[in-house]
Order: structure tokens, then sequence, then C-alpha cells
């Protein structure tokens, strides 16, 4: 099943200061919802262990990310994969892209993603809000540590 997302948000410091934030494992670990694991890896990019619940369906997924694209301070591609045994599968990519606005940073990202297994069995709509749900999370806490 294919998945699309994208949105943007303002953040309240400089362009170089949230690409900081962006490539910093210990940062993202503390924002991403669920993540139990995430260490950078010597090829730009990152391995990721998470525990997810979307409806009826809990797992614990590992996957690997890379960055490609890299425009510091301006942006990069992020693709990866995680596994997540019964449950399926994810994989895709995004891109983001940092700009100046009203003083401080917006944040745009496009997400495409594949998704398989008893996921994928979950329908569209679920498995979007679900996205949506840890998508807001994520940058929710991400903007704290922005301030913080």
């Amino acid at each position: 099943m294919a998945m699309t997302m994208n949105g943007e948000v303002q953040l309240p410091a400089s362009r170089e200061a949230v690409w900081a934030k962006l490539n910093d494992p210990a940062v993202l670990k503390a924002c991403i919802p669920g993540c139990e694991e995430l260490e950078k890896t010597e090829d730009n990019g990152f391995r990721a262990v998470a525990k997810m619940k979307v409806g009826p369906v809990s797992a614990r997924f590992k996957g690997r990310v890379a960055l490609s694209d890299l425009d510091p301070p301006n942006g990069y591609k992020i693709s990866g994969e995680g596994e997540g045994g019964v449950a399926g599968f994810a994989k895709g990519g995004a891109t983001v892209a940092l700009s100046d606005k009203d003083g401080g940073t917006l944040l745009t990202y496009d997400v495409e993603a594949q998704i398989g297994g008893k996921l994928a069995q979950l329908g569209q709509r679920l498995i979007n809000g679900a996205a949506k749900k840890l998508a807001d999370e994520f940058f929710a806490n991400f903007a704290k540590a922005v301030q913080g």
C-alpha cells in the first residue's frame, strides 16, 4: 500500500541550529515516538529500533535510514526501511527542506512510503491517521528540543 504525506512546521531557531538537531542522534531518539535505539552509522545514516502501535497491530520495527542529497543547512533526503516481523514492513523516503521565515526556520517535508503485511490490511484511513499522529508528535517534540 502506498502512502504520501506532507506538511510544514515553524521552528523558533536558526536554520543552522535546526540542521544540527536534525542530525543529532540523541535529539532524534528523544523525539521519535516509540524509539528505543538510534545510532549513527558511518555511512551518513542511522540504525534504529522503534516500538509502534497502529490500531490493533503492535510491533517492534528494526530498520536503517540513509541520508542523501545533503545540503547543509538547507535540507536532505531521508530513505529507509523497517521490518516489523509478522506486522509487516515499511519503506520509503522523505525530502526535508529548511528555509528562513519570520525570524526562525520553516521546515517542510514530503513523505512517500510503501507498507506491507498486516499493517497494510488495516486500511488506508487508519494508516494515514496513525502516520499523521506520529508526524505531529515527532514535530511537537522536535520543536521543544529546538527551543530547549
